[in-house]
């Protein structure tokens, strides 16, 4: 019966794991450079549903008490996958580069480093989690913010914006020829890699507090929630852009109104980037 209780997150996990391997068995069908929309948006897609999946495992395992150092480890090997593979594995495809140039070498960079990145985020977050056991202090900070740019959500702001990329609105507005757009998205993906192993805060949900009365809290969240409903609608790759790197520039721009207040300043305390440690 225990054994069974432990199967349900772990299920979730494989669920999570599978679709990040679909992403990459699927786009390696498609000659490079002919990513087409539909399948940068399934693919999105896809992402989003293994970023749902990691947030429901681990917390069905908390509520139903079925954590396991199996289920940690079979945790952080599907993200490396789903969150860390996966979105370089879209970009290098997505990409009209001729092999051999500096640009395609440019490009396998930063896609590497942004996989070396986001593994090396999981390796500290597992260190951190079985640090802080039994330490309550430890735990509740944890879950209060972030150190370094989660992976998930580096995953969903680097294929949302593959896909935003090849909308008719970027098209209009950006006009980018497909050889900038490769060094742009390359670039971006290095930020993503090193946002992901820096020592910024980013804020978890339960960390957004507002103050303000109940009455306009209830209206300010009828009225956000239909200009999200309308664009996932009918903008949906512009509203997703839109939605995680606003999330991203939250977390940068705290830390750095933290940095400049200083430590004597009570302001953020909470977002305080923390300092290197020594690793030896």
């Amino acid at each position: 019966m225990r054994r069974q209780v432990y199967l349900i997150p772990n299920v979730i996990t494989a669920f999570a794991l599978a679709c990040g391997l679909f992403v990459i068995f699927k786009v390696n069908m498609v000659e490079p450079g002919e990513g087409s929309y539909q399948v940068l948006f399934t693919s999105v897609i896809l992402i989003l549903l293994a970023g749902f999946a990691d947030l429901m495992d681990g917390a069905i395992a908390r509520v139903i008490r079925a954590e396991s150092e199996f289920g940690f480890v079979f945790d952080s090997l599907a993200d490396a996958v789903s969150f860390g593979v996966a979105p370089s594995v879209l970009l290098l495809k997505s990409l009209s580069l001729e092999q051999g140039t500096g640009l395609s070498f440019f490009a396998v960079v930063g896609a590497m480093l942004y996989s070396i990145c986001g593994i090396l985020r999981l390796v500290r977050f597992s260190v951190r989690t079985n640090q802080a056991k039994g330490n309550s202090e430890e735990e509740a900070a944890q879950k209060k913010n972030f150190t370094g740019l989660p992976i998930p959500a580096a995953a969903i702001a680097a294929v949302s914006t593959n896909l935003f990329f090849v909308t008719p609105f970027a098209g209009k507005w950006l006009n980018l020829a497909e050889t900038s757009s490769a060094i742009v998205l390359t670039c971006i993906w290095m930020i993503l890699g090193f946002l992901m192993v820096s020592r910024l805060k980013f804020p978890s949900l339960k960390a957004l507090h507002f103050r303000v009365p109940s009455f306009q809290l209830v209206l300010m969240t009828v009225i956000l929630a239909i200009f999200i409903l309308y664009g996932i609608l009918h903008f949906f790759p512009v509203m997703l852009f839109a939605l995680i790197w606003g999330y991203i520039l939250i977390g940068v721009i705290l830390s750095v109104i933290r940095i400049i207040a200083g430590k004597k300043s009570k302001t953020l305390e909470d977002f305080e980037p923390e300092e290197e440690e020594d690793t030896e």
